[in-house]
């Protein structure tokens, strides 16, 4: 186990920080919020020309058989460039559940980047904690049932389901929580788009009424790695972050003068830079640690997500907010990126369970007893 990027990792990293220069600049992501962008482009060349989408699907299966320590890879620069393309919500969540599950017939489609899929759970929730069955995976599924009829339920808040080519759904049936797909023209499915603190990750309420649905299989142990795969990922994403608004900010206070001298040279901002240099740092080792512990499938993955997610959600938002206060004035305008970083910063620190979501599930991890 090591906490270094290989050079296959590195090869990576250059790849997608290129393709999202080229491709996804700030000016073209805040078009995001007047609903004027569209970036399947983006993802099409992300998933299919460098192949991003099938990391973690085995080879016999049309990926790339990798693993999360290059997912976390692609996160981070999709953290670095808040760039508004379903990889979170197909590549690692509906992947990760449908490889759980045992499926064989859509992962080959999910791999090529010909199509994305979507998990339908709520983006806040997070890896269950210990407690009743209504804590764990099973509640997410309390929504939607299975009948004779088909699929009948709702499920609010749902990461990239508007833009999705299939829904990956958890639902409760005779044998307990099941995994089912339902197409995205599906009659029955109504899929309506909710206004996001990011809108470069879309959220969307979906529908179920009498709708069509193919059982994949298991549900319980599938949503449950899922979430947890996504919890430990998310954090290599909030690390991207931070790391630009950390190296953005420097690089600001060392060009900007006032009353004579560099604002970088006043003490006062030496002393807060430093100590967002050693909190994202800090937050670099503990994202690393999760996503291979998630890699490798070690018996310490859960402890190591929950360390990550706790600390790193609020690193995330630490950085942004120091960007945008010690970029002054110009930092509080709609044509600086900052705002863009703050936003994406803020929505994943409510993603996949909050600080206090796994901070509590690491006390049950450890057996610390609550205070």
């Amino acid at each position: 186990m090591t906490l270094l990027y290989s050079e296959t990792e590195e090869f990576l990293r250059d790849s997608v920080r290129r393709l999202f220069a080229d491709r996804c600049p700030p000016g073209a992501v805040a078009a995001a919020y007047d609903g004027a962008a569209d970036f399947s482009g983006l993802w099409k060349s992300l998933a299919g020309d460098l192949g991003v989408a099938g990391l973690i699907v085995p080879e016999s299966l049309g990926g790339a058989g990798a693993s999360a320590r290059e997912a976390a890879v692609v996160l981070e620069e999709i953290g670095r460039a808040v760039a508004p393309v379903p990889f979170l919500s197909s590549a690692v969540l509906a992947t990760t559940a449908l490889l759980e599950a045992g499926d064989t017939a859509l992962l080959p489609a999910l791999a090529s980047g010909e199509r994305t899929a979507a998990l339908a759970v709520p983006l806040t929730s997070g890896p269950p904690t210990s407690g009743p069955p209504t804590s764990g995976p099973a509640r997410h599924a309390a929504a939607v049932r299975h009948g004779d009829g088909g699929l009948t339920g709702r499920v609010t808040s749902v990461a990239g389901a508007a833009e999705a080519d299939v829904l990956v759904v958890p639902v409760a049936g005779d044998d307990g929580l099941e995994l089912r797909t339902v197409a995205r023209d599906a009659p029955g499915l109504t899929v309506t788009p909710v206004l996001a603190l990011d809108m470069t990750r879309p959220l969307a309420d979906v529908e179920f009424a009498g709708t069509p649905s193919a059982r994949v299989g298991p549900g319980e142990d599938a949503v449950a790695r899922a979430l947890l795969a996504g919890a430990a990922l998310l954090a290599s994403e909030q690390v991207g972050l931070a790391r630009w608004c950390l190296e953005t900010t420097l690089a600001y206070v060392k060009e900007r003068r006032q009353f004579g001298r560099q604002i970088g040279s006043y003490q006062a901002i030496k002393h807060r830079l430093a100590d967002l240099w050693l909190e994202v740092g800090q937050a670099t080792a503990a994202a690393r640690y999760a996503a291979d512990t998630i890699a490798r499938g070690d018996e310490d993955a859960e402890i190591a997500a929950a360390v990550a997610q706790a600390y790193c959600s609020d690193v995330a938002v630490h950085a942004a907010e120091e960007c945008v206060q010690l970029h002054g004035g110009i930092g509080m305008t709609w044509e600086h990126p900052a705002h863009l970083y703050l936003k994406r910063a803020k929505a994943d620190q409510l993603a996949l369970g909050t600080p206090y979501h796994h901070r509590a599930r690491l006390g049950d991890l450890v057996d610390l007893p609550a205070s």
